[in-house]
C-alpha cells in the first residue's frame, strides 16, 4: 500500500502511522460537545387533576359524535373515557410551607466543588423529607454559569428549623463568584 511516496507494507512505517491515528481520534473526541444538565432532565409530567378537569371540560363543551368504527373494541374506549371523574380538593404541596433561609456557600475540593451552607424551615403541619434544591452559579458581572441540582435525603420535623452546613451541591465553574439557591421540590413524610 502506497499513500504519499511511502510503502507501508513495512512493520516500522505502520507503527509511524498508528500514533498519528490515535491522536486525530483523541482530537475528535475532545472536540465532541458534552451533553448539557437539561438532556438528562425527564419532561415535566402533567397532573392527574389537570387532565380530569380537561377530560370534563371536553365532555360539557361538545356531544358526543358517533362514528363508524372497525371493531366492537373501538366502540368501548369512548365510554371509558368520558365515564365521570372525581376531583379531590387541591392539597397544599409540601414546597409551600418550606422556606430557605441565610444561605451562603464556599469552595471547596481545591476550588472546584461548591459548599452551600443554608437553614430550612417547615411552617407545614406535618413533616417534610427528600429536599430538592437547585442552585444557579454567575459570574462577578451577573451573567449565568451553571446550575446544579441535589437532593436532600433528610426530614424536617413539623413547625421546625434545620441547619445544612457545607452540602455539596457539585462541581462548579473556577469563574463562578455568586450562587442563589431556592427549593424546587419536597415530599410529604
Amino acid at each position: 500500500m502506497m499513500i504519499a511516496g511511502r510503502s507501508f507494507g513495512a512493520a516500522q512505517a505502520r507503527l509511524l502511522v498508528l500514533p498519528a491515528i490515535v491522536i486525530a481520534g483523541f482530537a475528535a473526541w475532545i472536540m465532541l460537545p458534552e451533553p448539557s444538565d437539561a438532556e438528562d432532565r425527564a419532561a415535566v409530567e402533567s397532573s392527574p387533576v389537570i387532565y380530569a378537569q380537561n377530560v370534563l371540560l371536553v365532555e360539557d363543551a361538545a356531544p358526543p359524535v358517533e362514528s363508524t368504527l372497525a371493531s366492537p373494541m373501538q366502540a368501548a374506549a369512548p365510554a371509558a373515557v368520558t365515564a365521570p371523574l372525581s376531583i379531590a380538593p387541591e392539597a397544599k404541596s409540601p414546597i409551600e410551607g418550606l422556606r430557605m433561609s441565610s444561605q451562603s456557600w464556599r469552595r471547596g475540593g481545591l476550588g472546584s466543588k461548591a459548599l452551600v451552607t443554608f437553614t430550612l424551615r417547615n411552617a407545614n403541619d406535618y413533616a417534610v423529607k427528600d429536599i430538592e434544591i437547585a442552585c444557579a452559579f454567575t459570574r462577578r458581572d451577573g451573567s449565568h454559569l451553571t446550575d446544579r441540582r441535589r437532593v436532600i435525603p433528610d426530614t424536617v420535623n413539623t413547625r421546625s428549623r434545620k441547619l445544612y452546613s457545607g452540602v455539596l451541591v457539585g462541581f462548579v465553574n473556577v469563574n463562578a463568584n455568586k450562587a442563589k439557591c431556592s427549593l424546587v421540590t419536597a415530599s410529604r413524610t
